[in-house]
């Protein structure tokens, strides 16, 4: 039990991470206030990061449901 909280534990902080990495417009800078530019596909960086961002949730939702189900 105590392992599954863990693993969920460092699941959830690195979704945070991976979430605040993630940026609309130009770049971290537009984090700030800049840019309106709008993305007609995902590139690069954006894509995986939108990728684990996904494996990341799914990951997180089984672990839970694991911890509350034992």
């Amino acid at each position: 039990m105590t392992f599954l909280k863990l693993i969920q534990i460092a699941i959830a902080i690195s979704l945070i991470i991976v979430i605040l990495l993630q940026n609309k417009g130009a770049g971290l800078g537009s984090m700030f206030g800049g840019g309106n530019n709008v993305y007609l596909a995902k590139r690069g960086l954006d894509k995986i990061l939108f990728v684990v961002t996904i494996v990341l949730v799914v990951l997180f939702f089984a672990v839970s449901l694991a911890a509350a189900l034992i």
